[in-house]
C-alpha cells in the first residue's frame, strides 16, 4: 500500500474536501485528486463518491478510513514519543550490578535520578560480578557496577567510590567500647567471612595475612544480609563495608568499630561498553553517579 496515497485519502475524508486536504498536506488540489484515484485504481475499489462538493464514503471507504485513522494515530504517538526523547523527557536505562552495590548504594542514586527524570524507565538486575561483566560486553545492559577492577578491550571502566571496611559486632560485645580497633585484637576471634573469591574476602584475607592473625572462621556466607544476621546472633564478628551495615547500626542492632588500618577499604567500579551510545538519559545518570559518589566520599572523611 502506498502510504502517501493513504494519507491523502485520510486527510480528504478527515477535512471534508480535497482543497482542505491539499492545504494540510502542502500539495495542490489536483495532486490530491490524482492520489485518491491512484489508490482506488490500485485495488479496483471505489472508496469515495462525490456529489457536488459533498464526499460520501463507500462501504469499502469506511473500512479503509477506520484503518487509516488507527495507523495515523499510531504515527502521531510515535512522533510524540520521539519528540519526548528529543526534549529529554523519556527513555530507558538497563542497569546490572553486583550484590553489594546494587542493594546498598544504587537505590540512593536511582532515587535522586528519578526525582529529576520521573519518566525514564529504569530496570535493575543483580548478578555476580562476572555476569555483570559478560552482559556488559554483550551490550545486554546500558551500564554495570562491579566490585573489582579489570581491563577489557571492549569495556570502559571507571572507579565510582571507595568505602571503608568496619568491624561489626553485637552491641554487647567487649569490643563495642572501642573507638578504633587495633588489628591484633582480632587474633583468636571467631569470625564470619564472605565467601571465597568475593572482593571483600580477598581484602580481609590480605589483612589477616599482613597482620599475622590467627582467626577461627565460624561461617562463610555469600550474602551481606546473612552475614549481618549471623553476627547479630553471636556467630562471630565480621568485616564489612560501612554503608552496608548503616541501618543496623542506626537501629542499634549492631555496633560498628572503625579499623586502625586506613587501607581497609573496598572499591566499586562503573563499566559500560566502549561503543555504547551516550543517550541523554545515560549521560545524566553518569553525571548523577559521579555527583552522588563525590558527596558520599565527603561524608566519609
Amino acid at each position: 500500500m502506498n502510504f502517501n496515497q493513504l494519507k491523502t485519502f485520510y486527510f480528504a475524508v478527515k477535512y471534508g474536501s480535497y482543497s482542505a486536504a491539499a492545504e494540510a498536506l502542502f500539495i495542490t488540489q489536483p495532486a490530491v485528486t490524482k492520489q485518491v484515484q491512484q489508490l482506488e485504481s490500485a485495488y479496483g475499489i471505489k472508496f469515495l463518491n462525490r456529489f457536488g462538493k459533498k464526499m460520501v464514503l463507500t462501504d469499502a471507504g469506511e473500512v479503509l478510513y477506520d484503518f487509516a485513522d488507527k495507523i495515523f494515530q499510531v504515527e502521531s504517538q510515535a512522533e510524540e514519543s520521539l519528540r519526548d526523547f528529543q526534549q529529554r523527557k523519556s527513555g530507558r536505562l538497563r542497569i546490572h550490578a553486583s550484590e553489594s552495590f546494587g542493594a546498598y548504594y544504587l537505590p540512593f542514586i536511582i532515587n535522586i535520578y528519578r526525582k529529576k527524570y520521573p519518566d525514564i524507565h529504569i530496570s535493575v538486575n543483580i548478578f555476580p560480578n562476572l555476569e555483570v561483566i559478560e552482559n556488559t560486553v554483550k551490550l545486554e545492559n546500558d551500564l554495570g557496577f562491579i566490585s573489582y577492577p579489570l581491563e577489557h578491550r571492549k569495556l570502559v571502566i571507571q572507579e565510582v567510590l571507595e568505602d571503608r571496611l568496619v568491624l561489626i559486632i553485637p552491641p554487647s560485645h567487649p569490643f563495642s567500647r572501642l573507638k578504633r580497633l587495633d588489628p591484633q585484637k582480632l587474633d583468636g576471634q571467631p569470625i564470619v567471612m564472605h565467601e571465597k573469591g568475593s572482593a571483600t574476602r580477598e581484602i580481609v584475607d590480605t589483612f589477616i595475612r599482613k597482620n599475622n592473625l590467627s582467626v577461627f572462621i565460624t561461617l562463610e556466607l555469600s550474602n551481606n544480609e546473612a552475614i549481618k544476621r549471623a553476627v547479630e546472633e553471636g556467630a562471630g564478628v565480621s568485616l564489612i563495608s560501612e554503608h552496608v551495615v548503616y541501618e543496623e547500626v542506626k537501629r542499634k542492632k549492631l555496633k560498628s568499630v572503625p579499623l586502625a588500618d586506613p587501607t581497609m577499604k573496598r572499591k566499586f567500579y562503573l563499566i559500560h561498553h566502549k561503543d555504547k551510545y551516550f543517550s541523554h538519559p545515560f549521560q545524566m545518570f553518569l553525571f548523577m553517579v559521579n555527583q552522588w559518589a563525590t558527596e558520599y566520599s565527603t561524608t566519609q572523611t
